[in-house]
């Protein structure tokens, strides 16, 4: 579905001035000067530029959300597992239907023909395409296109008003004022060399590389192979099926976006790092939006890659599902890229029902995500597409975009965890920073002076489980404690790399993990000056939002990992890495449990700081940024490294010991 022609964009603006606002209006939003500050505003969009207009209604009972998940998603609960379908979900959570009708009145009475607007399949967006003058016209402001330093584009108004009758009734409206550009969460360092090693690696190294066998642990702390991962975490090399077979309604989903996957690369990863996992091997596709992949070899990307050559080797032979979100071409030429907003799209079913631009569902391909009418089926499922498949109950995901409906998106999390879903995401790489790694350390922290944390997206959001890194430190070894990464810039390759961590400003610690951080503060000083809700924020000096969700939950190894990108033997890192192992093993644990007639786990936070003894503390390291140390890993949980790393053994024994 293209949804905005740039060509279009680039044409000779308009001049018609935005009409008076009358007594009658309000506004709605209006964007902070200060989040604009790597966008550059340019030309008025031309009044014939067709839009995609959907219309956030506000939902019913998501008061009552965190209540409900933690009723299926806490061990001690009675109800622990017994999720929802889809549809009891839509119910408790759609807008009143006075709400509906009191909007589609109001875009019907403002010149939107009742055809062109259609209501998303769970009940909360009105959608219809208009051009730029009837978008201006409704909302009484001005679209113009932004350009963000990196090259992204996007149409955006300063300000938009609706009728104050109508206020109540809505969340925003987009296009509205939200500048959005993607920030995938990016490997702290790749390197590549021809003829099979890295130029950074000494010929000392090179050559045991060269004399080693997969099984060898001797090099873990210069290099992690599947056979290290394993053997960190107690993992058995081959899982154990009923009649040999893995599952067919349990794969684990992995998200990209804007970045694809070569086939030639998991072959020769298979090749040289694993056995008995044939050439070809391949994720199952669940395209959406046209999305295509694999692609050659000198067009493979190191997200990708990474995931792909983690998982397979510790899920094999059970299925990893691609959720591949978009096309090269239309990922970096249209607005929005498809990040969360068309995954979650796919997943309550409005994206593949909304027509525009002469366009039904997906673009190009008939490949969508799967129907979240099936979610009661699977171990993670999704929404109502051409052709349905099955979508994992855990899914990975190591991507993020900066934006100001965070609160919308979080909500949606939640209802998916409510249906059995276990969304794992990473912490990301700059410490307490949080921004983007071409970010210098000012513009990646808060406050006028650069010194407060910058809690990431959407891994302060407390529905979904954060996974921070560690790594295995010089001279020590596969059964010696890890430490937190650390890697400070050190060639002009490199991204200077430590494991996100911190404290929302928009969540509140919820209940789940509230003994293990009150532990925390009450056992460990920080040494930072802090202030106590978003309300406060910045006062005194203050780092960071001592009431706030904690981040990351877990842990897993995320540095110098063995890989293959583009053909070459690469060393790879990064929260990105940990999280696919720590998805992994979840994965694994589902299947135990469904071929033991139990449920899956689903939302996986309250079990896991109910029994944090399953997991390795790990008490070393720190997540520097914003020019200081971070917060330290300690003892407990902490906001570098959460609960600690995976104790496979010690996981299965407790989850296979729940209903």
């Amino acid at each position: 579905m293209h949804l905005l022609s740039l060509g279009v964009v680039f044409g000779l603006a308009a001049s018609a001035l935005t009409a008076a606002v009358p007594h009658s209006h309000i506004v709605h939003e209006k964007r902070d000067a200060t989040v604009a500050k790597k966008w550059v505003k340019r030309e008025k969009l031309p009044a014939d530029t067709r839009l995609p207009m959907r219309v956030g209604l506000k939902q019913r009972n998501l008061h009552r959300g965190h209540d409900l998940l933690m009723d299926v998603s806490h061990p001690e609960s009675p109800n622990y597992s017994k999720h929802w379908n889809s549809e009891e979900v839509v119910e408790m959570f759609a807008p009143e239907q006075s709400t509906v009708d009191t909007v589609r009145t109001w875009l019907i009475d403002s010149g939107i023909d009742a055809s062109r607007i259609t209501h998303s399949d769970n009940k909360g967006w009105l959608a219809f395409d208009a051009t730029t003058e009837e978008a201006e016209t409704l909302l009484l402001t001005e679209y113009h296109l932004y350009g963000h330093v990196d090259g992204h584009m996007t149409p955006a108004c300063e300000s938009y008003h609706v009728p104050k009758y109508i206020q109540e009734h809505l969340d925003y409206i987009t296009p509205g004022i939200r500048l959005l550009a993607p920030n995938k969460r990016r490997s702290k360092r790749t390197f590549r060399a021809k003829n099979g090693f890295a130029p950074l690696l000494s010929k000392a190294m090179s050559g045991v590389l060269a004399q080693t066998s997969i099984d060898d642990l001797s090099i873990c702390d210069q290099l992690i192979t599947p056979a290290c991962i394993r053997a960190l975490y107690g993992i058995p090399e081959v899982p154990e099926y009923p009649n040999n077979q893995p599952r067919s309604d349990n794969s684990l989903g992995i998200f990209e976006d804007g970045d694809y996957y070569a086939q030639e690369d998991l072959d020769l990863f298979f090749t040289n790092q694993t056995r008995g996992i044939p050439a070809g091997t391949h994720p199952v596709p669940a395209f959406i939006d046209g999305a295509q992949a694999p692609v050659p070899v000198w067009e493979a990307g190191g997200e990708s890659s990474l995931d792909f050559e983690l998982a397979i080797p510790l899920l094999y032979p059970q299925t990893v599902t691609l959720y591949q979100t978009d096309d090269l071409y239309n990922t970096f030429s249209k607005y929005p890229p498809g990040l969360f907003n068309n995954f979650l799209d796919a997943i309550d079913g409005s994206y593949c029902t909304y027509s525009a631009f002469g366009e039904t569902g997906n673009d190009r391909m008939p490949q969508l995500a799967p129907s979240s009418r099936r979610v009661k089926q699977l171990i993670f499922s999704e929404p109502l597409s051409i052709q349905p498949t099955p979508i994992p109950l855990v899914f990975k995901a190591s991507y993020s975009v900066v934006f100001t409906n965070q609160q919308r998106q979080c909500n949606e999390f939640m209802k998916l965890g409510l249906q059995g879903h276990s969304f794992i995401y990473a912490s990301g790489d700059l410490g307490v920073s949080g921004g983007g790694p071409n970010e210098n350390p000012i513009d990646g922290c808060l406050g006028p002076y650069g010194s407060i944390f910058t809690p990431g997206w959407p891994v302060n959001c407390p529905y979904i489980t954060v996974v921070g890194a560690t790594k295995i430190y010089p001279n020590h070894t596969v059964y010696d404690p890890e430490s937190a990464v650390v890697d400070p810039l050190f060639d002009p390759w490199s991204i200077p790399y430590s494991s996100g961590g911190g404290f929302s400003n928009i969540y509140p610690r919820p209940s789940y993990q509230r003994d293990a951080v009150q532990n925390y503060f009450g056992r460990h000083d920080p040494g930072y000056k802090y202030y106590r809700g978003n309300d406060s924020f910045g006062a005194n000096g203050g780092r960071y939002n001592r009431l706030g969700r904690g981040y990351p939950d877990v842990a897993a190894n995320g540095d110098n990992i063995a890989n293959f990108i583009g053909g070459y033997f690469t060393k790879n890192g990064g929260t990105s890495a940990s999280t696919p192992i720590f998805a992994s093993i979840i994965n694994r644990i589902n299947e135990q449990r469904l071929n033991a007639g139990k449920k899956v786990l689903g939302f996986l936070n309250p079990a896991l700081y109910n029994n944090p003894g399953m997991l390795n503390d790990i008490t070393n390291g720190s997540n520097p940024g914003c020019g200081t140390e971070g917060f330290r890993a300690v003892g407990g949980w902490d906001p570098v490294t959460g609960l600690g790393t995976p104790n496979y053994p010690k996981m299965v024994k407790y989850f296979m010991g729940l209903p």
